[in-house]
């Protein structure tokens, strides 16, 4: 059975391009990879998909026959899959490779809040090991309040979807040293995190650091792991924490070992 690496996150996250630098990753290691777009309304794509939603249902198309916005007509899109899942389902199963990456859309609502994206996932990946990969904006994440958001957000895709998530902060190559050592500090310690987002509230949040402590305490049960999309930064330790996830730390092995062992 092949790994699945499921890709998530608000629009501009980077997912799309994760998904594009993550195949390259591992195709130069030898570790056969394909990739599934499930956006009905991307134009364009850094990388060929293997199975695209597109051939399917089109969320341009959606909106001017049903006269509905681009969200409304991405979410229609989705909720038309899910009532003729077979057709992708066998299009997927069909593919040979190691890993299978599923791109997903920007409106995270559909996995987050509504049933046909975790649908969708689950009878795409079946009995198969998958793992999520919620990617956060690391410019966006530097306002503590907002980094909070993002995690409470990442908890809510993690329970509607119910795979084994990583929490993945893209567009490290952007950040000054200052910034990306103080991104780090609350990354790793949810006593500073919930101080500073105490701190950083515009109004008052009627919680305590301490009552924010613990809930943050609780986010942090989701390991963390910043990347670039454009230089590669970090993408060892995130193999490393797929392989975790997937394979309890066992790389996937054909004939040959694999070089990163």
């Amino acid at each position: 059975m092949p790994y699945y690496i499921i890709v998530l996150g608000t629009a501009g996250s980077g997912k799309t391009t994760l998904t594009s630098m993550l195949m390259n990753y591992l195709d130069s290691h030898q570790m056969d990879v394909a990739a599934v777009n499930l956006d009905p309304a991307v134009e364009e794509l850094p990388y060929n998909p293997d199975v695209d939603i597109r051939e399917w249902v089109d969320a341009r198309e959606v909106m001017v026959k049903r006269g509905l916005g681009p969200n409304g007509a991405l979410i229609a899109s989705v909720d038309m899959l899910a009532l003729n899942i077979g057709e992708l389902k066998d299009e997927v199963d069909s593919l040979k490779s190691n890993y299978i990456i599923i791109d997903t859309p920007g409106q995270l609502e559909i996995f987050a809040f509504r049933d046909s994206g975790p649908v969708v996932l689950r009878t795409i990946i079946g009995d198969s090991k998958a793992v999520s990969l919620f990617l956060i904006d690391g410019l966006y994440a530097l306002k503590p309040s907002n980094l909070f958001s993002a995690m409470l957000l990442s908890a809510s895709t993690f329970f509607r979807i119910k795979y084994p998530q990583i929490n993945v902060f893209t567009k490290i190559d952007l950040l000054s040293e200052a910034e990306y050592s103080g991104l780090l500090s609350m990354i790793e310690n949810p006593e500073e995190l919930a101080s500073r987002v105490v701190e950083d509230a515009d109004i008052n949040l009627m919680w305590s650091s301490e009552e924010v402590y613990g809930l943050a305490e609780k986010l942090y049960s989701f390991e963390s792991v910043p990347v670039s999309n454009n230089s590669g930064q970090g993408f060892d330790d995130l193999y490393a924490l797929i392989q975790r996830v997937l394979a309890g730390g066992e790389d996937y092995l054909t004939e040959e070992p694999n070089p990163l062992l």
